[in-house]
């Protein structure tokens, strides 16, 4: 069902230039940042013209945990009107509270969402059961389709390939998972016990090609944000069964992608857009800006791709 280059969007901010109180000293000087709105628009349009096959507002990289509620609910409406059903919106709506995953889950659903993206809870690291649970009850409250997103690094808990099996077969809606453990055993597993008809998408991008060669569908890719095209491309080759043109592009790619994570994610991609004049560069705290010597390392492999003078 969700396959090809699958673009996890920033979320762009804007400065108005207001200051926030000076709670004590801690945030003098902090800039008021705003979601532009103008600004997202803007770049799914960008991302359907480059051949983009879905797009995820409200991910990780769309600085999700730093957006309020109401933000949050915005920035998924807003996908979506500007989408107009032309690829489909998959929202992250996962959250570490079950009730409040529940509640922006339903609110895309009802805002038209293709489906939802559900991080697994973090910070809780919940047994393999009360993850099944989580998944469960979400899944139940909307009759859109769900896409798991394994990913322990920022969670602290992996989910199991026999829980995700498990959540397959009870729950109809549970489609697909983003597999961003990077370990390649685990997803065969997963692939092989939930069948052909469930979505093995990749969360890493530079496993997108060891992952298509296993059965996977696509990438929900960080990269694609800046080079759109040749994901889009990666992904099309290796359906074509042209393995090494495929092989070429997925190895142009591979510095970059080290690039765009050297810090944490969004760090750097939104910083390489500000550089690329793509939007502003601006970070919630408590993401930061990067350190110089990052700094000239990203604008090194922006350069050697031909992207940055």
């Amino acid at each position: 069902m969700f396959r090809g280059s699958i673009v996890a969007i920033v979320t762009p901010f804007s400065a108005k230039g207001a200051r926030l109180p000076d709670r004590q000293g801690f945030a003098a000087g902090e800039k008021n940042l705003v979601v532009d709105e103008q600004k997202l628009r803007d770049l799914i349009e960008f991302h359907i013209k480059n051949g983009t096959s879905g797009i995820v507002p409200c991910g990780t990289t769309g600085e999700s945990a730093t957006l309020s509620f109401d933000e949050h609910d915005r920035v998924i409406e807003i996908t979506i009107e500007q989408v107009k059903r032309r690829i489909p919106v998959i929202a992250g709506t996962g959250s570490n509270s079950t009730e409040e995953a529940i509640l922006l889950t339903r609110h895309a659903a009802i805002a038209g969402a293709d489906a939802s993206l559900q991080v697994s809870p973090y910070y809780n690291r919940p047994t393999q059961k009360g993850l099944y649970e989580h998944f469960k009850a979400v899944a139940e409250s909307v009759d859109i389709p769900i896409i798991i997103y394994n990913i322990a690094s920022r969670t602290g808990v992996n989910i199991e390939p026999e829980t995700i099996a498990k959540l397959a077969h009870d729950c109809k809606t549970i489609v697909g998972v983003k597999e961003a453990s990077g370990n390649l055993d685990q997803m065969s597993r997963i692939k092989q016990l939930c069948g052909q008809n469930f979505d093995l998408i990749s969360g890493d991008d530079s496993l997108t090609l060891p992952v298509l060669s296993i059965g996977g569908t696509g990438v929900i890719s960080v990269v694609a944000n800046i080079v759109p095209k040749d994901v889009v491309s990666l992904v099309a080759e290796f359906e074509k069964g042209n393995l090494k043109k495929a092989q070429e592009i997925h190895y142009k790619l591979l510095p970059l992608i080290k690039a765009v994570f050297i810090e944490t994610n969004p760090i750097p991609v939104k910083t390489a857009m500000g550089l690329l004049g793509m939007c502003e560069p601006d970070l919630r705290l408590p993401m930061c800006p990067m350190s110089p010597e990052n700094l000239e390392k990203l604008k090194k492999a922006l350069k050697e791709y031909g992207l940055f003078k």
